[in-house]
């Protein structure tokens, strides 16, 4: 069923994700200085867990709180979301990911600029710069977060009163590993629209990644957790 209102609580939780995100990067430089700091990292961590959690909680009775292109993707696979509902929320996702990076750079024009608001910039050097290895990265902590939104949020059996706890905490530990990796992104809507603003080419560059390894990440996970965990249950009910 096509509802605007659900297109709208995506492009709100969306903004929520790439505001709160990337204001919690350009925080912990300005306070921990460059670099892979365990301060920053989980200050980065914690910014970005949190915003999904209560963004879940806030409209996952709504929408379905899926503020990710490579989460609306394998929901439309499997007939979670119908086609029209689908490509609407990937296209609002992206609206609310712009205007929010846009919001940060009208608030932070010269401390943002130093870490691009938020930008992803590629595999590090702790794999050492490799695209391949920095892709199935991306695709293994995509896999794991669309695993634990299956098993939680759509699975009929699974308590929803802890899924935004449970979702948020799988962003928390993915963004602790995966940020000194690749930035740890698994959603093409908060890396594209920092890039749009950057001005950066190495950034488009390497832009390809944060798509395509989220969702093939995604669409794994969607197809294995939905055909042989969700839809059982859902026959079974």
């Amino acid at each position: 069923m096509v509802s605007p209102r659900n297109w709208l609580a995506e492009a709100i939780a969306t903004f929520a994700l790439v505001f709160f995100g990337p204001l919690s990067v350009i925080l912990a430089v300005t306070a921990f200085g460059d670099g892979l700091t365990t301060e920053g990292i989980i200050m980065i961590s914690l910014g970005h867990g949190a915003a999904i959690a209560f963004m879940v909680y806030a409209f996952g009775h709504v929408s379905g709180a899926h503020i990710n292109p490579a989460v609306t993707i394998p929901m439309m696979i499997t007939k979670k979301i119908g086609i029209t509902d689908g490509i609407a929320y990937i296209i609002f996702q992206i609206i609310g990911a712009v205007v929010a990076t846009g919001t940060l750079v009208a608030l932070f024009p010269e401390i943002g600029k130093g870490v691009f608001w938020g930008a992803h910039g590629g595999p590090s050097e702790l794999i050492n710069n490799s695209m391949m290895s920095g892709l199935a990265v991306e695709i293994i902590l995509t896999f794991f977060l669309v695993v634990v939104i299956f098993m939680t949020a759509v699975h009929k059996k699974a308590p929803k009163s802890v899924c935004g706890a449970v979702i948020g905490g799988m962003v928390f530990l993915l963004h602790l590993v995966g940020v000194p990796l690749t930035g740890a992104s698994m959603n093409p809507a908060r890396s594209l629209s920092p890039t749009l603003f950057a001005g950066d080419a190495g950034l488009w560059e390497v832009q390809w990644l944060y798509w395509v390894g989220p969702i093939v990440g995604g669409i794994i996970a969607g197809v294995i957790m939905n055909y042989i965990y969700t839809k059982p249950a859902e026959q079974e009910a």
